[in-house]
């Protein structure tokens, strides 16, 4: 009963992630819509190639794969930014000596 009155109260967006209703509160309910929306569509890719119709492992099984993409992003960005700061401190290192030359 507490779930349906939360529902219609200011601020709660409500959103279905595999088949199940979940009343939650953010700022931006389109960003919320859009989350729930990747989670519902890889517990359910998770669900179609497992054998598992137990809707925990099928989180946990999601939760990991998430997580696998995330920190595969997280990582392609470090060495894109480890690899700028090598440029860029080349780059430096390049007027520093230009300065020491000319005197400037």
């Amino acid at each position: 009963m507490a779930k349906k009155n939360a529902a219609k109260q200011p601020g709660y967006t409500t959103v279905s992630i595999y088949d199940q209703a979940y009343h939650l509160t953010g700022q931006d309910p389109d960003h919320i819509r859009r989350l729930a929306s990747q989670v519902d569509a890889k517990m359910r890719a998770v669900a179609a190639q497992g054998r598992t119709v137990d809707s925990l492992r099928v989180a946990v099984l999601a939760a990991l794969n998430l997580a696998d993409e995330l920190s595969q992003t997280a990582g392609a960005d470090v060495r894109r930014g480890h690899s700028r700061a090598v440029s860029l401190r080349g780059l430096l290192d390049e007027v520093l000596e230009d300065e020491l030359k000319t005197g400037s």
